[in-house]
């Protein structure tokens, strides 16, 4: 009997192990176990989304407010088209929002940045972010540093 129970304990350690491991490996990938329903959808043009990917976070003030759904290219714009999944609780962005593509540190991960204007009419689902600011590419600031510095010499 004592047997038996030992082999059932260590099982169910095993279980509770690997149960663990699953939600370690979740969180730490940025999924969610929790499908929260309540959310809206609003989309911006971007003139260079340069690094932007689906899953980026979406925030405010420094505080995550929803996430990146996809990046492609408005056909009819002929610039990159962001659709963000913003969280149902944040219901007081005006319709003056501005959104800008930011990095985390000097090379780190892109994110979109919200900043809220002052107007009263809120944005709704599928509403469109006018006012953008785009990705600062890097290798394009440092060309046109050399350009410049050619230009001086």
């Amino acid at each position: 009997m004592k047997k038996r129970w030992l082999e059932l304990s260590v099982g169910l350690m095993m279980v509770a192990g690997i149960a663990a491991l699953i939600t370690l490996a979740i969180q730490v990938s940025g999924g969610s176990m929790s499908r929260n329903a309540d959310h809206y959808t609003v989309t911006a043009l971007f003139e260079n989304a340069a690094g932007l990917s689906p899953k980026a976070k979406v925030t405010m003030a420094g505080v995550v407010v929803g996430e990146v759904v996809s990046v492609g290219i408005d056909p009819y714009a002929l610039k990159a088209q962001v659709h963000m999944k913003i969280d149902g609780q944040v219901n007081y962005l005006s319709i003056d929002t501005s959104a800008s593509i930011l990095t985390s540190g000097l090379l780190g991960e892109k994110y979109v940045g919200l900043t809220v204007g002052a107007e009263e009419d809120v944005l709704v689902d599928g509403d469109v972010i006018e006012d953008t600011q785009s990705a600062l590419v890097l290798e394009d600031l440092i060309g046109q540093f050399l350009l410049n510095f050619g230009d001086n010499t």
